[in-house]
């Protein structure tokens, strides 16, 4: 297998965006699929100001990526940077899971999809408390 040539000024970025754990658990649950801000915003309890910072940090170390659905913008893992960049993998699918919070933000993830809420089912809770 070819290896990729490291940017060290691209790795300075990826490392600086990991070193918070927000983005860590905003990643964390992004690894299980597309979400949007609204549902980072309920699943990790943070407000929407907090939720959108910490994406555009992901963004601009290429730890994600978006895609604009209607009103919605869904974001993703960049699977480019997490090939080039396979400790990042590693951190999340392995060392994560030892970690409660981590574990507990998961089991969130899962009791949301398995409930068939969407982004604006979660917008209109929120504006309802």
């Amino acid at each position: 297998m070819k290896r990729e040539k490291v940017n060290i000024l691209d790795l300075i970025q990826i490392l600086k965006a990991l070193s918070e754990e927000t983005r860590v658990r905003i990643l964390n649950l992004l690894m299980h699929g597309g979400l949007c801000v609204g549902e980072l915003e309920v699943l990790l309890n943070i407000n929407q100001s907090n939720a959108s910072r910490h994406l555009s940090t992901l963004k601009n170390a290429s730890l994600i990526t978006y895609e604009k659905n209607a009103q919605w913008i869904f974001y993703s893992i960049n699977k480019d940077t997490f090939e080039k960049y396979s400790f990042i993998k590693e951190l999340l699918e392995i060392e994560l899971p030892k970690l409660n919070l981590y574990v507990k933000d998961k089991e969130r993830l899962q009791e949301y999809k398995s409930s068939g809420k969407t982004c604006l089912d979660l917008k209109e809770c929120n504006e309802s408390d």
